[in-house]
């Protein structure tokens, strides 16, 4: 009884203090050590999720552009184009059409549907996406708009599948087919680069999808 009411010792008293003071020391080491883990993988999550954003993006549209009413009877949603940018240099480019447009498209006026968009990589610029509208009054005559997707995509490859033979092969450039034609492929292979980190992902090029007949 005399015990209770008289409290703590001053050896009590210090030694508790000692313990919360190694559990706090203890504690904060755990957390700048967790911060520096985090902090030294940053660069390579944020490149992870810029490398996959852009493969979704491509995907979602080149998908869209397989749609009706893109994907008519006699209609080739994804092909291979000769177009010719800003710069001038005519180039043979994956196209395709977006019937609604895209959300990343900067129009100066109001937006307009029947979007013509093209894939280019540009060394040490990255791929950009090159389009333009149908509607344009000069729409043959005028150099499409460009859009950059990504400013660490260093090189596009295309996969051919050989049907006889059952197996891929990778060109990095659009092959030729019948009567010289270029032949659409089935895969695009991009690869991004930043520093000393490189990612190879791989977008299917879809089919065109036939919709309900109209009645």
């Amino acid at each position: 009884m005399r015990r209770s009411k008289e409290g703590f010792t001053l050896l009590e008293v210090l030694l508790s203090l000692a313990l919360a003071a190694l559990l706090l020391v203890a504690l904060n080491t755990f957390i700048f050590s967790m911060g520096e883990l985090w902090g030294k993988n940053s660069e390579r999550r944020l490149f992870d999720q810029h490398v996959n954003a852009v493969g979704r993006f491509l995907t979602e549209e080149l998908r869209e552009a397989t749609l009706p009413p893109s994907a008519r009877a006699s209609a080739t949603p994804v092909s291979v184009q000769e177009i010719t940018p800003a710069n001038g240099a005519i180039e043979r480019l994956i196209t395709f059409e977006l019937p609604s447009g895209c959300r990343l498209l900067a129009w100066p006026d109001r937006p307009l549907p029947e979007v013509v968009c093209s894939l280019q990589l540009r060394e040490h610029a990255g791929l950009f996406l090159l389009w333009h509208s149908r509607l344009e009054t000069r729409f043959d005559t005028d150099p499409p708009r460009e859009t950059l997707l990504t400013p660490w995509a260093s090189a596009l490859a295309y996969d051919y599948y050989d049907t006889s033979l059952k197996r891929w092969t990778k060109e990095m450039a659009l092959r030729n087919g019948t009567n010289n034609q270029p032949q659409v492929p089935q895969r695009l292979r991009l690869t991004f680069s930043y520093g000393k980190m490189a990612r190879e992902i791989v977008i299917p090029l879809p089919l065109a999808q036939q919709g309900l007949p109209n009645f």
